[in-house]
């Protein structure tokens, strides 16, 4: 069996969790990996077949997406050019973490796409939402990668095709401890954002990897350094808890190791408003924008104890195998055509589990 692996490198989540799953996916079948797009800071630990610019989200400096940044680079030819220069049609199938090239190219040539990120687990049914729905924005998360079915990632199994996060080895593994730090990943924000609001809590070590700074310095309480994979798990793992942006992969780790966790939702971002709604029902405090307006809320976090508990057991070979399932039971009903515009509903985990 042949299969090729989208994926994308907006941000660190998407390589943090193919890392996991291609030793075990080449166990089953032969590889070619798809990887498009930037802005990612960790490394992808596997040979790239395609390499393509695709379509990526810009961070700004001011907590959001750079939109003029964003725009400017979807290139309509272009854009259709890498989409026809992969073929899709050589594999049985694909397998999509949110990767619109290999998606779309998947639509228009009727060859099988199946999902396998946090974004299917998001436009869920019974996954949360903020208060402020945005039709628009969910619309984008419905079709920036279409899939004719999938499984998803998030913070609680919400539904049969949910799982909780994958966790990479280097956390898993991680020795923790408390040493009195809190570590800090708001990519969206400028390092004199973040000194400014940050140094305030004069009592409080700040650990800061920046995104925009390319040098290690130290100003007052905050320490700042270039992101660096190796540093900032040491750190995470070492604090005393994290302050992050509302994506998926820091938080969900940040959950893992039991650390003091508070989020600051990109704005204009209506995935990680989501996952922030998911956080707050589970206890996580969430703070609109990274201000000096916020001081009495960040103090309450720095003052406080609490921490969430979760259970994330590594269920990454369970997930892999219920898509290979579900392929082949789709093959057997002969959907063929008719799933193009269809999300198929996976076999219930505990259902699954007992045929294997």
């Amino acid at each position: 069996m042949k299969i090729l692996y989208a994926l994308q490198a907006t941000g660190n989540g998407h390589i943090s969790r193919a890392n996991e799953i291609l030793p075990i996916l080449e166990t089953m079948a032969s590889v070619d990996v798809l990887l498009s797009g930037t802005q990612a800071d960790v490394g992808l630990n596997h040979h790239v077949k395609y390499r393509r610019k695709g379509l990526s989200f810009v961070f700004g400096k001011k907590g959001g997406i750079d939109f003029f940044s964003t725009f400017k680079q979807m290139k309509t030819k272009r854009f259709l050019q890498e989409m026809r220069s992969i073929p899709v049609e050589e594999y049985d199938f694909v397998i999509n973490d949110f990767e619109p090239l290999s998606a779309w190219a998947c639509r228009n040539k009727n060859v099988t796409c199946v999902a396998m990120s946090h974004q299917f687990a998001v436009i869920g049914k019974q996954s949360p939402v903020p208060k402020k729905y945005d039709p628009m924005a969910w619309l984008v998360l419905r079709y920036y990668a279409p899939c004719t079915m999938g499984i998803g990632f998030h913070f609680k199994e919400y539904d049969a095709a949910t799982f909780t996060p994958v966790i990479r080895a280097e956390i898993r593994n991680a020795y923790t401890r408390n040493l009195g730090h809190y570590t800090v990943y708001l990519p969206a924000y400028s390092d004199k954002k973040m000194i400014k609001v940050l140094s305030q809590h004069k009592n409080v070590q700040w650990h800061i990897f920046s995104k925009h700074s390319t040098k290690a310095y130290a100003e007052g309480n905050c320490w700042i350094r270039p992101i660096n994979n190796h540093e900032f798990i040491s750190s995470c793992s070492n604090s005393e808890g994290i302050l992050c942006g509302a994506g998926f992969e820091t938080p969900a780790e940040a959950l893992y190791m039991n650390k003091k966790l508070l989020v600051v939702p990109m704005k204009s971002q209506y995935e990680q408003h989501c996952n922030a709604a998911a956080l707050k029902e589970m206890g996580v405090p969430v703070i609109k924008k990274l201000s000096v307006k916020q001081h009495d809320k960040i103090a309450a976090w720095l003052a406080s104890d609490e921490t969430v508990s979760v259970h994330y057991p590594d269920e990454t070979l369970t997930a892999i195998r219920n898509i290979f399932n579900t392929v082949n039971r789709m093959k057997e009903e002969k959907l063929g055509a008719s799933s193009k515009n269809t999300l198929v509903q996976l076999i219930p985990k505990e259902e699954f589990v007992a045929i294997v």
